[in-house]
């Protein structure tokens, strides 16, 4: 009964030991991010390799679920 017990810990042990997941943090270039919710009148579509950005006063926006990003291109 040890045995088994010994061997179900050991390939358990080893299983959780060798993940083959690993973690990337990109720290980004601004701390703070300003988000605008609403887009203004006057805006621009602009498609930069194929993604879709906005341009107003001289800026460049992405879109994403709580509002609209500033981006350097």
């Amino acid at each position: 009964m040890k045995t088994i017990i010994y061997t179900i810990t050991l390939v358990l042990f080893t299983i959780s030991s060798t993940s083959c997941v690993t973690r990337v943090h990109r720290k980004s270039a601004y701390k703070t991010a300003t988000v605008v919710r609403i887009a203004p009148k006057g805006y621009k579509v602009i498609y930069v390799k194929g993604s879709k950005y906005y341009k107003w006063n001289n800026k460049h926006y992405r879109k994403t679920k709580r509002g609209f990003v500033v981006v350097r291109l």
